[in-house]
């Protein structure tokens, strides 16, 4: 039996980069690209295409490239797009319901069964229609229901609290807005979004660019 290699973080998080440019690429009609066509869309060297794609199989072939339609199936595959994943959202303010009117997540099989907040006032509102419950509904909820993902959109004061419940209640993986970091039982998985994070790199990059080019 041969022993699975494991793939770093840094080739994972190129996958749904790949998977977004092959799916403009299917939009457009184009049904073969060569390793180079994709480095020039993508900005990442050829040679790093390759060998990517090399740590599950390649899929491409000498001198035809890669047929995009097959590829992006197959990475979709990789990423488990192929599956349906339930998930819900917990903090239904301004960010909370944003996230549940994004379409996309149906279309890559993320099912948005639920939300849920503590304000009354949101009781019963309807977000894409789905209502809106109190969060005294949550842990029978998920008795309930089966539910994968748990995205938090809650204030870091709470964030804690919430995620010991949730991974009493059986919850693996919890998509993290809340502005703090996570610690949990090695079993759950946690993909953190810190979006204070993005703003402070994006003002390290305009403050360097500044400089460089001698502007104040």
């Amino acid at each position: 039996m041969v022993e699975e290699k494991e793939i770093s973080k840094a080739v994972v998080g190129r996958l749904p980069r790949y998977y977004r440019y092959l799916g403009e690429l299917t939009d457009a009609g184009v049904e073969r690209i060569s390793s180079g066509e994709l480095s020039e869309k993508m900005h990442v060297t050829a040679s790093q295409i390759r060998q990517d794609l090399n740590n599950f199989g390649g899929f491409g072939q000498q001198g035809y490239g890669y047929n995009v339609k097959y590829l992006r199936t197959e990475i979709g595959k990789i990423l488990g797009l192929n599956q349906s994943h339930n998930m819900i959202i917990i903090g239904a303010g301004n960010l909370g319901q944003a996230l549940a009117k994004y379409a996309s997540f149906e279309k890559n099989g993320f099912l948005l069964k639920g939300l849920f907040d503590v304000d009354p006032k949101l009781d019963g509102m309807m977000v894409r229609g789905i209502p809106i419950q109190m969060m005294d509904k949550l842990e029978e909820y998920l008795q309930e229901n089966e539910i994968e993902i748990a995205a938090l959109t809650i204030p870091k004061s709470k964030a804690l609290e919430v995620c010991d419940m949730l991974v009493e209640c059986g919850i693996k993986a919890i998509w993290n807005f809340a502005h703090t970091d996570l610690h949990l039982p090695e079993d759950v998985i946690v993909e953190s979004v810190h979006l204070s994070d993005s703003l402070m790199k994006l003002s390290y990059n305009i403050t360097s660019y500044k400089e460089e080019h001698g502007e104040s």
